[in-house]
């Protein structure tokens, strides 16, 4: 079958420089030819960037990929400009396709580049990237770019395709709620399954590049669902958890509080037990809580008599929930829930009673490196980026790659998105090789220790990307919108699941208690 390009008229340069003027404008993009002369008033740089001596009738291609992304020109309103190509010429940049990895250095771990080898991955690793990849370019990215620029939700179809391929039950991790499921068609057992797959779907479906959207796409289930499954009652349990991974209910975890965050312990939500003991009635208020306006149910913190109980509350009569708007798109449905003489049967109770501390912290670890996770691949995606436009973009007649001084700022980003990305992996060999009992033991600290520099790297990075984009990078459209939103919400991962500081401390106390006795100098 004949490709477009093997079709197109072909047309000599002395023929397209003929037409250079309004009304009659052709121009050279990668050796293709696209006649814009009813498209000219449409453009929303005006018309005059188009008339400019160097594009009107000219090879427009430094010009054009010096002021657009090319996935531009893969839009079908610009594929219809085609009419032609020139004489014995082909396209030279290609177009990224679904699935592909990026051949750009250091654009991909190096477990993914064919060059590296890794002790860590195996091939059903590999199969889940490879179907991940796809999955998300051709499902997940074309919604994310959409709702993250709409405020609104993520779509019903993209909601419907993850339960469908099991991907919200592999969010939580290896466990036995995997186990006998089809995972992606079968690329993966359930009961094979482990934190290198997940860290694998996690950096994955970061690449929608669209951080609002992300938080509001079930992020809330991958915190809020696991005290449902570990500590819920039956039949209340099984019931929630296969509403949530089939797509039909979504959930959120409300803790944080105006009057608390770290400090699970402060929290004035109260619940109080009727005498019966039938039921408890939910007052207080919720703050911050990502997902909390698309939520069916919420994984609520509360304190009782005895200290501090978790309660699951299904969206009802007494709950409301407000939209508070951060520095991210309203998709990720970040929330103000107030709970207004909420009650809900003691079956709803999660864990045995004043014992929400325990259920509350259980998955703060989980949660934790899955930030991670997530931190490390927006960071790399971010020097992919910036490494695309330094070899695309000149200044004073040369590549901006050609500067020392960019160079200098690149082998800092390098080896910050390096380092990360070979302790996470060194962090999820080790919880593959624990039981949950000696990861809160010894991993604990190395976590928190691994998402503070995480994100201290990240936010480096975002300040060297924007310097290395100038204005682009400040701006929401265009070839640096990748990097205005990653300095504007990478601080999202410093913030939510404990501060830098809280999580810095929490490192040095845990090795403190290790401290041998008779150690001197």
């Amino acid at each position: 079958m004949a490709t477009q390009e093997q079709t197109l008229k072909p047309l000599t340069r002395d023929e397209v420089s003929k037409h250079n003027k309004a009304g009659d404008l052709w121009i050279i993009v990668d050796s293709i030819v696209y006649d814009l002369s009813k498209f000219g008033n449409l453009h929303p740089g005006g018309i005059g960037v188009l008339l400019d001596e160097e594009v009107a009738g000219q090879d427009a291609t430094t010009v054009f990929y010096g002021l657009h992304r090319s996935e531009i020109l893969q839009k079908p309103q610009y594929q219809r400009l085609k009419i032609g190509q020139i004489e014995g010429e082909k396209p030279i940049i290609k177009h990224m396709q679904p699935g592909d990895l990026s051949k750009v250095p250091y654009g991909e771990p190096t477990w993914l580049t064919p060059e590296f080898k890794s002790p860590y991955f195996k091939e059903s690793h590999r199969a889940l990237q490879k179907a991940m990849r796809k999955f998300v370019d051709e499902v997940i990215y074309p919604d994310a770019q959409a709702c993250e620029e709409s405020g609104k939700r993520a779509s019903k179809e993209v909601m419907e395709a993850m339960a469908k391929t099991n991907l919200n039950a592999m969010r939580l991790g290896p466990g036995k709620h995997l186990h006998g499921r089809d995972l992606f068609g079968g690329v993966v057992k359930g009961e094979e399954f482990d934190y290198f797959h997940e860290l694998v779907l996690t950096q994955e479906i970061t690449r929608m590049g669209a951080r609002g959207y992300g938080d509001g796409l079930n992020a809330g289930m991958v915190i809020g669902l696991p005290p449902v499954l570990n500590f819920g009652q039956e039949p209340l349990r099984s019931k929630v958890v296969e509403e949530v991974f089939s797509g039909q209910k979504v959930i959120s975890l409300a803790i944080s509080e105006a009057f608390a965050g770290s400090d699970v312990a402060n929290l004035r939500t109260t619940a109080t037990k009727s005498e019966d003991g039938k039921y408890w009635t939910i007052n207080g208020t919720k703050k911050w809580i990502s997902g909390g306006m698309h939520s069916d149910y919420f994984t609520v913190g509360a304190k009782t008599d005895g200290g501090l109980t978790a309660f699951l509350v299904p969206r009802g009569e007494g709950v409301e929930t407000k939209q508070i708007k951060t520095s991210y798109s309203t998709a990720a449905g970040t929330a103000y829930i107030t709970f207004d003489n909420v009650k809900i049967p003691a079956e709803n109770m999660l864990g045995p009673e004043d014992g929400g501390l325990l259920v509350i912290l259980s998955n703060f670890n989980h949660e934790r490196w899955v930030m991670c996770c997530a931190s490390a691949r927006s960071s790399r995606m971010v020097v992919e980026e910036c490494l695309k436009w330094a070899a695309q973009r000149e200044v004073f007649g040369r590549p901006l790659l050609a500067q020392a001084v960019i160079r200098a700022k690149f082998a800092s980003m390098i080896a910050k998105v390096e380092a990360i990305q070979a302790w996470l992996e060194s962090v999820t060999y080790q919880m593959n090789n624990m039981t949950y009992k000696e990861q809160s033991r010894n991993l604990a600290g190395q976590i928190a220790f691994l998402k503070m520099q995480s994100t201290r790297f990240a936010g480096e990075i975002a300040d060297d990307a924007v310097n290395i984009f100038g204005g682009r990078g400040l701006t929401k459209t265009g070839m640096g919108k990748f990097i205005e939103q990653f300095q504007r919400t990478q601080k999202f991962d410093a913030i939510l699941g404990g501060a830098e500081e809280v999580l810095g401390d929490l490192g040095v106390r845990q090795a403190m208690r290790k401290m041998p006795k008779d150690v001197r100098l």
